[in-house]
Formats: C-alpha cells, sequence, structure tokens
C-alpha cells in the first residue's frame, strides 16, 4: 500500500469509482492527460462512491449552504484522486500540486467561492502535506455548471516519472 493510500485509509477516505455519466453524455476527452513531469486534469464534480453524481445539486447561495458546498468540494476532491490514481497507477507519484482553478454554481450575488473550494484544498492538504499539497488556486463564480453540479475542479499537478 502507497503512502498515500495509507493516509487516505487512516482518514476513512475512499477514492470513487470513475464518473457514470448521465444517459446521452459523451466526453471526447481524457478525465488526465499527462505530458512529460505534468498531469493535467479535467474538470471533475462531486460524486458518490458508485461513480454517481452526488446530490444536492443547484447553486451556492441559493439551493445549497457554503457548508454544501465545501462538502461537494471535497468530494470533487475525492473524484479527481480517483481520477489521478488510474491514470498514474499511485498516487505517490505526485511530486507537487501546481495549480487549481475552482469554479463555483453560484446563485446571483453570492461572493463566498474561496470558502467553498476550501474543501477541495483543505482536503489535498490533509492527504498529502503542506510540502507537496500547497498549490496556487483561483476560486471563481459560474452562472451555471454541467449537470446542475455546484462544483467544479480542474488543475495540474507535478509528477514523478515511472
Amino acid at each position: 500500500m502507497s503512502a498515500v493510500d495509507r493516509r487516505l485509509a487512516q482518514l476513512g477516505l475512499a477514492l470513487p469509482e470513475p464518473l457514470k455519466m448521465p444517459p446521452g453524455t459523451q466526453l471526447p476527452f481524457p478525465w488526465v492527460r499527462v505530458i512529460g513531469q505534468r498531469a493535467r486534469f479535467s474538470g471533475h464534480g462531486p460524486t458518490l462512491a458508485d461513480g454517481s453524481v452526488a446530490a444536492p445539486l443547484g447553486k451556492v447561495g441559493a439551493q445549497l449552504t457554503v457548508e454544501q458546498g465545501y462538502a461537494a468540494a471535497r468530494l470533487t476532491g475525492l473524484a479527481v484522486l480517483g481520477s489521478l490514481h488510474r491514470e498514474l497507477g499511485s498516487l505517490d507519484r505526485i511530486e507537487a500540486w501546481v495549480h487549481i482553478l475552482g469554479m463555483v454554481n453560484s446563485a446571483p450575488g453570492f461572493d463566498r467561492q474561496p470558502s467553498v473550494i476550501n474543501g477541495f484544498t483543505d482536503l489535498i492538504l490533509e492527504v498529502f502535506g503542506p510540502q507537496v499539497g500547497a498549490h496556487a488556486r483561483s476560486a471563481v463564480g459560474m452562472a451555471e455548471l454541467p449537470f446542475g453540479i455546484p462544483v467544479e475542479i480542474e488543475g495540474e499537478v507535478l509528477v514523478r516519472p515511472d
């Protein structure tokens, strides 16, 4: 068992299965693209252990509270880790988290996007520690996100060669 897998187990966390796409949806791109020592991951949303889209859905500041958005960002982090694990073979290959773009499905006037995306950042720091887990970050509001998800996160990590 890898060090990151042990840490996830210590935290009582499990990586979800790949996203089960809503009927009629096709995505013509990979979840993770590795080029050299960089792994760029496409936008992920919150998923449950079985890979289904996690509820609640809707806009933070209207249908969801900041705390529910935070929880969705944390679930999104687990989905990202699942995709990275499947692509890299081991999360121990991650040398550094480089940059994260956190997008929040925001109600008009909602301006607490950083508090929502902290759910992702806090998870990454808990799992990887401050040296590897620290990352540059943007947290922005969006008028809509796919399938009504409250949070979508994309980013980049630096990886060790195989």
